[in-house]
């Protein structure tokens, strides 16, 4: 096993460890919803969900990091250059990540002032944590295209279409994140270049780079060509570019700028799920080609339902209320807290398990991972996830009508929808699925920790070539 491939093993048992305590304070942010009193003034909502969310993004970007660090050496037949300033910048970058939960659950909040905005908080949504720890995670960034960039110069001869997608794609991936530092004192300003952060960066670089992800993952567990999902990555990139950065403009619809951007980003954003459906496509394609048989079973069928729910979640879930006639009662409500749990999940979530079911298995040894144990995780997890998304649609529609359509979006009208019941009972489904999606996390947890058994192998079905 490469250098590469035991960091990368680190990066994900830490995104896996993460991931827990994104869903403690998920479940934790839910019941705030039913209990608004409950820790008043020892442990408020905001900064529950400030863990919910910069968890999640952490351990994302572990993830993804760490599936990269797997296959890279992979793809390359060579070890990652610069090694050893990658595994330095792990242990810097967990620490990091611990000192920065602590200030939040203990500190939490300071003055208005540059102290707290280097020390404390930024007190900007969903990069609250501190400047330093931004600064950190720059570095991070580019030790991490450092090492990619430079192992795919050391081998120029194989590089593939995957790995120059891969480094193209890093250059934003470092760019754009940059915009987590601006402090803009005009509103409208600091939320236009807030929102390249927050849909660029999260939504389109990573988007791409789980694309590469998930293209390794298919020839490794189902030994689809690589043409096959090279061809896939490149017009999924060529949409992504096409479709994403002009369909930016549904979240500049409320914030003060011209309303040609009701136009620009009601149509782009209408074509964003195209890509997706291209995933979808290629998923149903493999799955043919091979009638479900593979080595890795479980890895398989996480794949494979990164491609559907990625598809539903982010491309139709966001369909359905980024036309400004529909944004416009929607926005802001448990509506659009439904379609980002649903796109994160299956956008990112499925896929980065995948990759650790990919890595338990050459960890493990066995020619085959199946069973029936992954099952329990495997259906908890899409049970609860599916089970909360309805719960806060519905929550999300009796806002957007009895607040905001029939209600006339005053402060009356949203106390008076958030005592519906179409409301409190979206918002029970909620934490109940959630207690269902906690428990798919413990049984997927204990199936990775646990040996497989040893099963006898079934080889993928070899793909005809094509006429």
């Amino acid at each position: 096993m490469y250098r590469s491939q035991k960091l990368a093993l680190r990066y994900l048992t830490a995104a896996a460890t993460l991931f827990g305590v994104m869903i403690v304070f998920g479940l934790l942010s839910s019941l705030y919803y039913l209990y608004p009193s409950m820790l008043f003034n020892v442990f408020n909502f905001n900064m529950s969900k400030t863990m919910h969310i910069d968890t999640l993004v952490i351990w994302l970007l572990m993830g993804l990091m760490g599936a990269i660090y797997w296959y890279l050496p992979k793809e390359l037949e060579t070890e990652v250059e610069g090694i050893w300033l990658a595994e330095l910048m792990f242990w810097i970058f967990c620490a990091a990540v611990v000192v920065v939960a602590l200030v939040f659950l203990f500190v939490q909040y300071g003055s208005s002032n540059q102290f707290s905005l280097w020390f404390i908080n930024q007190g900007r949504k969903y990069v609250e944590a501190p400047r330093w720890a931004a600064i950190g995670i720059t570095l991070v960034m580019l030790v991490f295209s450092y090492n990619v960039i430079a192992t795919s110069i050391k081998a120029k001869r194989k590089m593939t279409g995957i790995l120059w997608v891969l480094v193209i794609d890093l250059i934003p991936l470092v760019a754009v994140y940059l915009d987590a530092f601006p402090a803009d004192t005009n509103l409208s300003t600091d939320l236009y270049w807030w929102w390249w952060l927050v849909h660029m960066w999260v939504e389109s670089t990573w988007e791409v780079l789980i694309g590469c992800v998930m293209a390794w993952v298919l020839m490794d567990v189902m030994g689809t060509q690589r043409r096959i999902v090279e061809a896939w990555l490149y017009i999924e990139v060529m949409l992504v570019l096409g479709a994403g950065i002009l369909g930016l403009g549904h979240h500049y619809f409320w914030i003060g700028t011209p309303r040609y951007w009701l136009s620009i980003g009601g149509f782009f954003s209408a074509l964003e799920p195209l890509p997706l459906l291209g995933m979808v496509m290629h998923a149903v394609y493999d799955a043919g080609m091979h009638r479900l048989k593979t080595s890795n079973q479980p890895a398989y069928y996480w794949i494979t339902t990164e491609a559907f729910l990625n598809f539903i979640g982010a491309g139709v879930w966001g369909f359905m209320m980024t036309l400004p006639q529909i944004n416009m009662f929607s926005h802001g409500t448990q509506w659009t807290a439904s379609h980002g749990h649903f796109a994160f999940y299956g956008a990112y979530v499925c896929g980065i398990i995948a990759v650790l079911y990919v890595a338990k298995q050459r960890v493990s040894g066995v020619e085959v991972l199946g069973g029936n144990r992954w099952k329990w995780g495997y259906g908890l997890l899409n049970l609860g996830m599916v089970g909360m998304v309805m719960g806060l649609l519905l929550a999300g529609m009796a806002q957007a009508f009895y607040g905001r359509a029939a209600g006339g979006s005053t402060l009356m009208a949203f106390t008076m929808a958030s005592e519906n019941p179409w409301f409190t009972s979206g918002m029970y489904a909620r934490v109940g699925f959630g207690f269902v999606f906690a428990a798919g996390y413990v049984m997927l947890i204990y199936d990775l920790l646990t040996a497989p058994r040893a099963l006898p192998r079934a080889e993928p079905q070899a793909q005809p070539e094509p006429a």
